[in-house]
Parts: structure tokens; C-alpha cells; sequence
């Protein structure tokens, strides 16, 4: 079996874990809604019974009060999520490596490797940030949007594992188009994360939709302000690192066309994405922007990434043309 081979046949086994963990966290998530609904039944008729010293669970508690019935939720589907969790990044860690052995370069040089590595951060992220703090709660949503990028990358975007064009064999591909998939990979967590904060404001405000028995696991999330507050600074993360992918662009651009500025689709997209993303950054720090508005500018600003790997490598002709399927 040659190396490239063994990196497609990782990068499956890495989808098959990261599906396995994402029911995990469902089931988990599941759970510790029926555990938590079930003890604040149990806590209120002993009250209404006239016992002292009953506390209910407080609405609208945050993950960290696992409360069940006899005390804290055991949380071991949560544990089987993470440990699939780790063991899929691995995986995917290790079949991103064999793919740049096998090209005999940096492996991230076309659509398809760009998703594998976009994937592989946004997960490293959300499982380094729960070595910090129990973020748990994120498991089901990453992995799964972790699962769906990585399928579609092995069944739309598929390359073989070759060399790269004149142009793109320069330290700055490790650079540049480094930093943007690092910047990619925060930008997805920070967007799981306002999308969260959407439904969870929805379903406070009475959302006829939302305030259904099936959408009771949103009451595990943390607040909304909470939820926003996270999803800022990972943005903030993410724009200065999409700032400095611009910059590096217009260096490397000058390097190989003679000039820092083109008006190139890509060119134009990533510029049209740091403006979304500085105007979400500006608005909400100096103009008192949050809640709802904070939220969709940043499902705005995720759209417009979406688009700047897919539509403009798929639909437009640029100079950048050379960073798409094939």
C-alpha cells in the first residue's frame, strides 16, 4: 500500500471516529436534559411538600451544573466523545503528515488538503479549549460539522497527492496559506458558537418552533451573553490572523506577479471577509452591538469563508485557479 493510500484510508477512518463522537455528545447531551428535567421535577414536589433546604436546579443552568437525580450526571457518553474525539484528530493529524510525504511538500496546497487541515484545527481548537475549560457542550456541533467537511472533502475535492505548480513552491505557501487555514479553523468554531447563541436567545424569547419538548438540550447551553462572549474573542483570534493572511498574500503576490494587488477573486473575497469580520469586530466593541446582530454578523462572515473555498475556486477564473480541484 503506498503512503497516499494509507493518508485516504486514515482520513476515513478520522470521519467514521468523528461520526462516532459526534452521537456520543448527542446521547450525552440527551441525557443530561432528561437528568436535569427529572431532578428539578423531584426537587419542586418536595418543596410543594413542605420540606426544607430543597433547591431546584436554577433555569437556563450552563453545562457545568450536571445535576441529575442522587446528584452530578455521570457524564461517561461526554467522556466516550472526547476520548473519539482525540483519537480521530489523531488520526487525521497522521494522514495529513503521510499526505505531505507522499507530495513531497507542504499539504496544503489544493482544495482538498485545505479541508482536511481546516478540519483538523477547528478540532484542535475545540479540544485544547476543553483542557481550559468544560466546553463539552460544542462536541456534537464541531463534530459533526468536522464530519461533514472531511466527507465532502474525500468525495468532491479528491486529489492525487503530487507536486504543486512553479508558483506555489515558496515558503510562503507554508506561511500564507498556514495562517489562513489556522484562521478558517477558529472562524468555525466561533460560528458553531453564535449559531448556538441564535437558538438558545430564540428559544428564551419564545420561538413557537424552538420552545418545543425536542429543543429542551438547548436549556444545557450557557446563556446567550456567555455564548457570545466566547464566540467574540475566537473572531478576534481569527481576524488578526486573517489580517496578517492578507498581508502575506500581497507579499507573496508581489514576489510572483510583480504586484501586491489585483482585484483577483480570492484577493477580493478574502478582502470582502476581513471587512464583515472588522465591521462585527468594530460594531460590537465601540457601537453596543451584541446579542442578535453580534450573532448574524458572524454567520454573515462564515458564509463569506464558505464561499471564498468553494465558489470562488469552483466558479471564478483567477491567478488562484491552480488552488482548486485539480
Amino acid at each position: 500500500m503506498e503512503i497516499a493510500e494509507l493518508s485516504d484510508l486514515l482520513v476515513w477512518a478520522a470521519a467514521t471516529t468523528f461520526a462516532v463522537a459526534m452521537i456520543a455528545f448527542a446521547i450525552d447531551l440527551g441525557r443530561r436534559t432528561d437528568e436535569r428535567l427529572e431532578a428539578r421535577t423531584e426537587a419542586r414536589a418536595t418543596v410543594g411538600a413542605g420540606a426544607s433546604g430543597a433547591v431546584a436546579a436554577p433555569d437556563g443552568a450552563g453545562p457545568a451544573a450536571d445535576v441529575g437525580p442522587g446528584g452530578p450526571a455521570r457524564r461517561r457518553a461526554a467522556g466516550i466523545g472526547l476520548s473519539t474525539s482525540w483519537l480521530g484528530t489523531a488520526m487525521l493529524g497522521v494522514a495529513i503528515l503521510l499526505r505531505g510525504l507522499a507530495a513531497g511538500r507542504t499539504p496544503w496546497a489544493n482544495m482538498y488538503e485545505f479541508t482536511l487541515v481546516g478540519s483538523f484545527v477547528a478540532m484542535v481548537v475545540f479540544l485544547v479549549w476543553n483542557l481550559r475549560r468544560d466546553v463539552r457542550f460544542l462536541g456534537a456541533f464541531v463534530t459533526g460539522l468536522v464530519t461533514l467537511f472531511v466527507v465532502v472533502g474525500l468525495n468532491s475535492f479528491h486529489v492525487a497527492a503530487t507536486g504543486v505548480q512553479p508558483a506555489l513552491q515558496n515558503y510562503w505557501l507554508v506561511i500564507h496559506v498556514g495562517v489562513a487555514i489556522t484562521a478558517t479553523g477558529i472562524f468555525t468554531v466561533a460560528f458553531v458558537l453564535s449559531v448556538l447563541q441564535l437558538l438558545r436567545d430564540a428559544r428564551e424569547t419564545g420561538s413557537p418552533f424552538l420552545t418545543r419538548p425536542g429543543f429542551r438540550w438547548l436549556d444545557r447551553m450557557p446563556a446567550p451573553a456567555a455564548l457570545e462572549s466566547m464566540s467574540f474573542r475566537l473572531n478576534a483570534v481569527g481576524f488578526v490572523m486573517w489580517t496578517f493572511t492578507i498581508i502575506g498574500g500581497a507579499i507573496w503576490a508581489e514576489d510572483a506577479w510583480g504586484r501586491y494587488w489585483g482585484w483577483d477573486p480570492k484577493e477580493v473575497w478574502s478582502f470582502i471577509i476581513w471587512v464583515v469580520y472588522a465591521a462585527y469586530l468594530h460594531a460590537r466593541t465601540t457601537r453596543g452591538w451584541s446579542g442578535r446582530r453580534a450573532a448574524w454578523f458572524v454567520v454573515v462572515g462564515y458564509a463569506c469563508v464558505l464561499f471564498n473555498f468553494t465558489g470562488v475556486n469552483l466558479i471564478f477564473n483567477g491567478k488562484h485557479s491552480y488552488s482548486g480541484i485539480s
